[in-house]
């Protein structure tokens, strides 16, 4: 697959800078779920994962670190190039989950570690997806349950929604500025 270029606007939704992906390019993408990537914004280069934007298109999370490196603010319109790749980054744990999977007993965390970093992700990605403190709470039991029940990935959740509840409501990529 060759590289896919575009350009588009740092947007800002809540607390988090995004790009979203012009529809021509989401559509070479290998899935309407979630895709590895590695890239670059104005020729800096990052490693992260494609999120679907729950209406068949995708977004991009551009942090701070990287927000610097480019010298880009909401607004800006930035280069991105994207190249999909079979080697996923490991997801950043959240710590309640991270907690949880550390106090775990042995066989539960010889099940993380066997899984995938896809398959990490996917956990991850149901744990965030409520805004709800004690769902949330509900989430990591039942992950840790599902893990100790030889479970590899969660189940029953659209994997082409958007479930970031920060940037997201009923599943899809809310308006730039959205509260």
């Amino acid at each position: 697959m060759s590289p896919i270029r575009f350009e588009a606007p740092l947007e800002t939704i809540a607390t988090s800078v995004i790009v979203r992906m012009p529809g021509e390019a989401s559509r070479r993408l290998p899935s309407r779920g979630q895709v590895a990537v590695t890239g670059s914004v104005n020729g800096h280069a990052f490693d992260s994962v494609v999120e679907p934007d729950g209406m068949k298109g995708h977004w991009i999370r551009v942090g701070e670190e990287l927000r610097k490196a480019t010298g880009a603010a909401p607004g800006d319109v930035v280069d991105v190039c994207l190249e999909p790749v079979k080697d996923w980054p490991e997801p950043e744990l959240p710590a309640d989950f991270a907690d949880a999977l550390e106090a775990a007993p042995a066989r539960i965390q010889e099940v993380w570690a066997d899984i995938t970093p896809m398959a990490r992700w996917e956990w991850v990605r149901w744990v965030n997806a409520t805004a709800n403190p004690s769902t949330r709470q509900r989430r990591v039991e039942v992950s840790l349950s599902k893990m100790d029940h030889g479970k590899r990935r969660p189940c029953c959740f659209d994997l082409a929604s958007c479930t970031d509840p920060t940037v997201s409501r009923s599943g899809k990529l809310r308006d730039e500025g959205a509260a």
